[in-house]
């Protein structure tokens, strides 16, 4: 198949959730701005969502994907059946415990995200946790559901539902802030109802496509049929995987969980504008490196699985490829361009020329780590096609440790963008010792033409990045907020330029992307 193509299809429509996602968080600027309450919204927010990229999108995926694309690739669709069914249903019973577990203990985890919060902002953020919970078990089946369709090869349904959530936010959100404000609730609580409106819509989706397939999952409420599918042997792989992927995958939200609890200390509005500066670090995150990771890893572990180590490595290498050529450049906007971005995107209403500056220097922050943060989607899935999640847990557990002496050392000086360095720096590192690891394992050969490929890449970043500075520095994106149309028209030209320049000085150069459409 044309890995390209398939990874563009899911580019386009994780572009069309990115940039409903910039309105929604614009909208949230525009109402709230960056305050106390819009850091309870975050903080409460952050708990369901580092529980969602923990067990479902994180740990779990790790460990289902690989093992279904290999039973499929092995063992036929009957015992691949009986795999989804089993998971399905101890997934099922896990999720009703944790969401009432999670919901009576919302006091104790907002206390450890948030415990520097005002005591308003404190209650608020309990409230908000507790309507917002129940939005792990929506997502943790979808992610079931998107790791079956991928493994199809059926990338569509599972890139496109996440515009849902936006979508669900924004018409909540501008439908009830004034009414919940009128009627004396904090307006920002509108926004938790829209979360947990957009997971249920998201999950109602993915049954359709499954049916299609003939994969829909065979859920049993029984507690005899919950002891039967925990005696499938899948069942057991599956649980032991998790394990050190857990540890991984854990780690890293350990490191956002600690960076939310400091930004809390920092100042009212601190947690926001990580949070902002966050949302334009993940644009690039989630249209390269989630499409890249979602398209190589059932391809990867195939790969594995058949002993075709000669197609393993040139995947690899064509996914490390296309890093750096599509986020090097995404990574050189968010240093150069981070006022600009940040200006055009957020600063209306309630959003202040500060609230604009301590952002923009968030986001440089994560622009020095983005192209690790990207390469560690396609790096992690090599090992985790090997059934190996143990090398990248112990790798994530000693960058948390370098993260955080980053942070001892950056944040007293920096802020909140400390933090979104440190973040960076550590990813660099985690994602350089992942691909040495794959090194010295034997499983990762660079194909010829590295270093020619890598200087076209470099001088059209420096091109592009040149334009970028000109314009950052010769145009007052502030006082252009007078004219929000204007303001909007010279930011789309300043990145289609950007793009024009970034491309062309690669065709003069000799690069042709397009010839990149195959590995190998």
């Amino acid at each position: 198949m044309n890995l390209l193509r398939a990874a563009s299809t899911i580019s386009l429509l994780t572009l069309a959730s990115r940039i409903t996602g910039l309105v929604r968080e614009t909208m949230v600027a525009a109402l709230f701005g960056a305050t106390a309450m819009t850091d309870a919204f975050l903080v409460a927010f952050r708990i369901p969502n580092l529980l969602r990229r923990l067990f479902a999108e994180g740990a779990f995926s790790q460990a289902f994907v690989p093992l279904l694309a290999a039973t499929r690739a092995t063992d036929g669709e009957d015992a691949t059946k009986r795999l989804i069914d089993a998971v399905a249903t101890v997934l099922l019973w896990a999720l009703v415990v944790t969401s009432v577990v999670g919901v009576l203990g919302a006091p104790v985890l907002v206390w450890m995200l948030g415990a520097g919060q005002s005591p308003e902002a404190f209650d608020a953020s309990v409230v908000m946790t507790r309507v917002m919970f129940p939005y792990i078990g929506c997502m943790s089946l979808v992610a079931l559901a998107a790791g079956i369709l991928n493994t199809w090869k059926r990338f569509v349904v599972p890139a496109a539902t996440p515009v849902l959530l936006n979508l669900s936010v924004i018409a909540v959100g501008w439908a009830l802030a004034g009414p919940l404000e009128r009627a004396g609730h904090p307006g920002i609580y509108a926004m938790a109802i829209g979360v947990m409106l957009g997971g249920v819509l998201q999950l109602l989706v993915q049954w359709p496509a499954l049916r299609a397939i003939g994969a829909m999952p065979r859920m049993r409420l029984s507690w005899r049929g919950l002891r039967e599918s925990w005696a499938h042997p899948g069942v057991g792989t599956v649980l032991v995987k998790m394990g050190p992927a857990l540890l991984g995958v854990g780690v890293a939200q350990l490191s956002l969980m600690i960076n939310t609890q400091i930004s809390t200390h920092i100042a009212a509005g601190a947690t926001s504008w990580l949070n902002y500066a966050d949302r334009l670090m993940e644009f690039p995150i989630g249209l390269l490196g989630v499409a890249l990771g979602a398209v190589l890893t059932p391809q990867l572990s195939a790969a594995q699985a058949k002993g075709e180590a000669e197609r393993y490595s040139r995947l690899l290498d064509w996914g490390l490829r296309m890093v750096l050529l599509l986020a090097l450049p995404c990574a050189v906007a968010l240093l150069l361009f981070a006022e600009p971005l940040t200006a055009v995107l957020y600063h209306r209403g309630k959003f202040l020329p500060s609230d604009v500056a301590q952002t923009a220097q968030a986001v440089m922050g994560w622009g020095v780590g983005l192209l690790g943060l990207v390469a560690i989607k396609v790096l992690a899935p090599g090992f985790y096609a090997r059934q190996d999640t143990g090398t990248p847990a112990k790798i994530a557990i000693a960058v948390l440790v370098l993260t955080q002496l980053f942070n001892l050392a950056l944040v007293p000086w920096l802020g909140v963008a400390g933090l979104a360095l440190s973040i960076g720096l550590g990813a660099l590192v985690n994602a350089g010792w992942l691909l040495f690891g794959l090194r010295r394992l034997g499983g990762y050969r660079p194909e010829p033409g590295w270093l020619a490929f890598g200087l076209r890449v470099a001088l059209g970043c420096a091109a592009m990045g040149a334009l970028q500075w000109w314009l950052s520095t010769r145009l007052d994106w502030i006082a252009l907020g007078a004219h929000e149309w204007q303001r909007a028209l010279v930011m789309a030209a300043s990145l289609a330029g950007s793009a024009a320049v970034y491309f062309g000085v690669l065709a003069l150069a000799g690069l042709r992307p397009r010839a990149l459409g195959r590995p190998g």
